[in-house]
Order: structure tokens, then C-alpha cells, then sequence
């Protein structure tokens, strides 16, 4: 039972009511949403110097940019690939300042000045990388699509062995490191094959370093 002093609302008027409140939400919201757009516009930029396969190359780029998007989106280098995009499979593996690293997993805008060296910097189908090369005669790719990281990987690997840096799988720390299997297996640990060619990228890996020494 209503009390004598509560007004009463027909079920016409309430609607009206309710038409109206909706009718002004909606007429906010482009308000609403200006400042959001406003903040968009005005995302970082920052100039970055970079030597990127022997060439020196300038790019403007978004603070958040991943060297690996740089890479791909910026300069269309595209030989270096996107795969689990969180540096667990190594496809996109790069070499910059000499040290392989995941550019997925690094900020482009950290970089500045640096030397970075891509699969296309490595060799050409016309002249390829001796690497490149025994890839190729040992079928150490299959479907091809962590290729270019496996060849990065690979090429720095030989290069860390030289430099007597150590491994988990090195016995002697004080000692230049064994080019056995064993310790290429680890150091190539981080590149994932998921067509299975481990044993032929050891191979075409062991034939490179022995014409080396």
C-alpha cells in the first residue's frame, strides 16, 4: 500500500525518464573520449641511429617499438621472424654489438649506436654465409621459418667458443671450451626446431668450425 506522501510515477512517465537518462550518457561520451584520443596522439617518439647490416639507418620510432618490430615493420627486414614474440623460441634471434639476442625481448630505443646484423646482413642466395652454406648441404632446415634465427644463433655460437666464453655444460671454467656436440647442443638450446633438424644444424655447425681452425 502506498504511503500518502510518496508520489506516484505512471509507468509512462518512467520510461520518458528513462529514455532521457540514456539519451545523455550517449551525449557524453564522445567528450569522454576525447582526452583518451588527445593521450593517443601523443605517444613518445624518440630518434635511434642504428648500423643494421653494415648501413647506417635513422628511424623515429614509438619508445614501446621491440627491435625486433623495428627490424620488421620499420626497415623491412623480414628474414628475421616473429614467433612466440616471448624470446623462448629464438626466431628471432639477431646479433648486435657482436652477442646474439632475442629482439623480441629488447626495446629498439635501447640500441643506440648499435651494430646489429641480420640474416640478410649474414650472406645472400648469390653468396651465402659458409654457415648459410651448410645449412644447406646438411638440410639443417626443414620447413625454413627458424632458419634465419638458427644461422644467427649458430654463427655467434662459433664465435663464443672462440672467445673461450663458457657454457652450463663446460667441465673446466679456466678452459677454452670443447667444440664437441654436447656444448653446441647447449649453446643452440634456446633455438627451437620444432620440425626436429637438431642433429643436421650440429652437423652443418661442426663443418663450419672446422674449416675455420
Amino acid at each position: 500500500m502506498d504511503s500518502p506522501g510518496t508520489p506516484l510515477i505512471s509507468r509512462r512517465d518512467a520510461l520518458i525518464a528513462g529514455a532521457a537518462a540514456a539519451a545523455a550518457v550517449s551525449s557524453t561520451a564522445p567528450a569522454a573520449a576525447a582526452p583518451a584520443a588527445a593521450s593517443a596522439a601523443a605517444v613518445p617518439l624518440m630518434k635511434l641511429s642504428l648500423s643494421v647490416n653494415g648501413q647506417a639507418r635513422t628511424l623515429e620510432l614509438d619508445t614501446r617499438v621491440t627491435l625486433l618490430d623495428a627490424l620488421r615493420e620499420h626497415l623491412h627486414l623480414t628474414g628475421t621472424k616473429k614467433g612466440c614474440d616471448h624470446g623462448q623460441c629464438g626466431a628471432c634471434t639477431v646479433i648486435v654489438d657482436g652477442r646474439r639476442i632475442n629482439s623480441c625481448l629488447t626495446l629498439a630505443v635501447m640500441h643506440e649506436g648499435a651494430q646489429v646484423t641480420t640474416i640478410e646482413g649474414l650472406g645472400t642466395p648469390q653468396r651465402m654465409h659458409p654457415m648459410q652454406a651448410a645449412f644447406v648441404k646438411h638440410d639443417g632446415y626443414q620447413c625454413g621459418y627458424c632458419t634465419p634465427g638458427q644461422i644467427c644463433s649458430a654463427v655467434a655460437v662459433l664465435d663464443e667458443i672462440k672467445r673461450g666464453v663458457p657454457s652450463h655444460v663446460s667441465t673446466d671454467l679456466n678452459a677454452r671450451p670443447l667444440l664437441s656436440p654436447e656444448e653446441l647442443r647447449e649453446r643452440m638450446s634456446g633455438n627451437i626446431c620444432r620440425c626436429g633438424a637438431y642433429s643436421n644444424i650440429v652437423d652443418a655447425m661442426t663443418e663450419v668450425a672446422g674449416s675455420r681452425t
